[in-house]
């Protein structure tokens, strides 16, 4: 740049400072309006400073950099602050909904076996108390009665040498004798509190010796320090379960192996109603589901729901299956586990997702034939349909018990705080970028614990038994489905150090789009009803209450391993050759 330039410049500038300097009024209220939006800050400080500024400028234009960093804070904490807010609100609610779930639980049918198992445990506490209580008084009496015997033999030897001096003084027997009544009242206060409040941080246990032993002997005693284990979640206690996971008596703990046992389930009574659920378009499953239907109806004497679909197709074929019945409309299905006894499912994986699908609550047991491709949840093999219901009417059968999330979506924007019904997912739900060619931006929280930001395709939030879904396929583990977990799966995340997690089943997982993000996101439950996440909505996404029982053919780990041997040939190959190189004898 020329030096004419630069004083013309030079000298436009100092006119500018002179014009605003000498309207006060006007002129300095206009230059600073123009800065007050953080693009105009932006582009001044993008502008290359010229030769000869005045010092007063550079340092302005370095206020104005720091006030657009305090702008971004501001904007950062306050969705901070809404995010937190709505958490509190979505646990004040959990926590009404569960009280509420659990007070009808206990008018139930359940009443008679609840109460006679609290009596039972009741009954062994109200010992257990009153033993912790009787041994520490009998001990405090057991001292206080010797220090009786002491006050009682120091003051007859007082009496006895005050009268052998014959200088005996009244006041201090009268004292001493109002010093052991306020000693013995103590010790008295001591046993009754002891009695009635019976709070102890120790067990004392003390071994029964006559009194002839020598004081050191009495007082010998053996303490172990007592505690109290308690399930906490989210600030709730969780009591209620705690001695089907451990067992802590006297101060050792040990584990009640609750999670290696096979759940079986044994009918108490007849089922009286099945539902059965096809996979549409197949001409094998709508043959197959003719022979069932009938063989249900005349040999076992049930009741059988169908689809609407299923039903015209049952009546289009032949007028005799008018007795199978159905439903009308979407509110009959919310009923439908108050009718029915078993749910038959003729397809593959699929099938067996949209029957958990159709119960937003309890799911009675679920048969699952196999008439899909890969069917890791589907054990039955259809051939043998008649042998395997037998077995499954008669009972008792071994159950999985497979876990599902549930989901809801919390929009910034919104006056409630969740925008629809939850989402009850068995296998995932999936957060990812959609349609956008930008890396998806997720801030993922722990209850109340920052987890990681995700950078990359997506997140995927998976349950044990979709772990061989695709969780699998983003580089997840195989989790057997009786595990209780979530598993926290990046999908081509741009870090070569973000590996898979597996998280605990009492926690809530919460997926934010941050303010800052370029571009929205997508969530997916079970590859379905796909809803678009905006800057500032949260996933949230917890353990439901509700799982899917689903028979087994062996039991559940047999089941498992079965699946992922035949459907996806894990660990197959060829077996070394025994002929060749060997290690020498040593």
């Amino acid at each position: 740049m020329s030096p004419s330039k630069l004083d013309s410049t030079d000298s436009f500038g100092h006119e500018e400072a002179s014009v605003s300097c000498s309207k006060p009024e006007n002129g300095c209220v206009d230059s600073l309006s123009i800065f007050h939006s953080e693009k105009a800050v932006e582009e001044l400080l993008q502008q290359t400073p010229v030769a000869g500024m005045d010092e007063h400028l550079i340092e302005f234009s370095e206020a104005l950099r720091t006030v657009a960093k305090a702008l971004r804070r501001a904007a950062e904490g306050k969705a901070s602050a809404q995010a937190e807010a709505a958490e509190w609100k979505r646990r004040y609610e959990l926590e009404r909904t569960r009280n509420i779930q659990m007070e009808r639980k206990v008018s139930g049918n359940n009443n008679c076996e609840m109460l006679q198992h609290w009596w039972i445990r009741s009954s062994l506490d109200n010992a257990m108390d009153m033993l912790r209580i009787m041994l520490p008084c009998l001990f405090f009496w057991e001292v206080g009665k010797e220090q009786n015997k002491r006050i009682a033999e120091a003051r007859m030897a007082e009496q006895f040498s005050a009268e052998k001096n014959g200088d005996i003084d009244c006041e201090r027997v009268k004292n001493s004798d109002n010093q052991s009544m306020l000693q013995n009242e103590s010790n008295e206060y001591s046993e009754t509190g002891c009695m009635k409040h019976g709070i102890w941080s120790h067990e004392v246990l003390r071994d029964r010796e006559s009194d002839s032993n020598s004081n050191a002997d009495r007082n010998k005693i053996m303490r172990k320090a007592s505690f109290k284990l308690s399930w906490w979640c989210n600030g709730e206690n969780g009591d209620q379960h705690k001695h089907d996971i451990v067992s802590f008596e006297r101060g050792n703990i040990t584990t009640a192996e609750r999670s290696s046992k096979q759940i079986s389930l044994k009918w108490e009574s007849d089922p009286q109603t099945v539902l059965i659920l096809t996979k549409p378009n197949s001409v094998s499953v709508r043959i197959l589901c003719v022979q069932m239907v009938r063989w249900l109806r005349e040999r076992k004497k049930l009741n059988v729901y169908v689809e609407p679909r299923v039903k015209v197709e049952l009546v289009a074929e032949s007028s005799n299956f008018s007795y199978v019945q159905t439903w009308k409309d979407d509110s009959e299905i919310s009923h439908l586990h108050m009718k029915v006894d078993l749910v038959i499912t003729l397809g593959g994986d699929g099938t067996v997702l949209w029957a958990a699908s159709m119960f937003k609550g309890p799911v009675p047991p679920i048969v699952p034939f196999s008439l899909g491709s890969l069917g890791f949840m589907t054990p039955f093999h259809s051939e043998h349909f008649k042998d395997c219901l037998d077995s499954v009417l008669r009972g008792p059968i071994s159950i999985t018990l497979r876990h599902r999330l549930l989901c809801r979506v919390v929009r910034d924007a919104a006056k409630n705080e969740y925008e629809t019904e939850p989402f009850l997912v068995l296998n995932e739900v999936t957060i990812d970028r959609g349609i956008s060619s930008y890396l998806t931006n997720l801030e993922c929280y722990c209850d109340n614990s920052f987890v990681t930001c995700v950078q990359g395709d997506g997140l995927i939030l998976s349950t044990t038994s979709g772990s061989t879904a695709y969780s699998l396929a983003a580089g997840g583990s195989m989790v057997h489905p009786q595990v209780p977990g979530i598993l926290f799966t990046p999908i081509c995340p741009h870090s070569l150090s973000f590996r898979p997690l597996i998280l605990p089943e009492h926690v809530t997982v919460r997926i934010m789009v941050p303010f800052n993000s370029r571009s929205p996101a997508w969530a997916s439950f079970d590859g379905k009803d796909r809803k678009l996440l905006a800057a500032g909505d949260a996933l949230l996404c917890s353990m439901a209450p509700w799982p899917v029982p689903t028979a087994c053919q062996v039991d559940s780990t047999n089941d498992f391993l079965r699946s992922i041997h035949d459907g996806l040939h894990w660990n197959l190959r060829k077996t070394q050759s025994f002929d060749g190189p060997r290690d020498r004898d040593l």
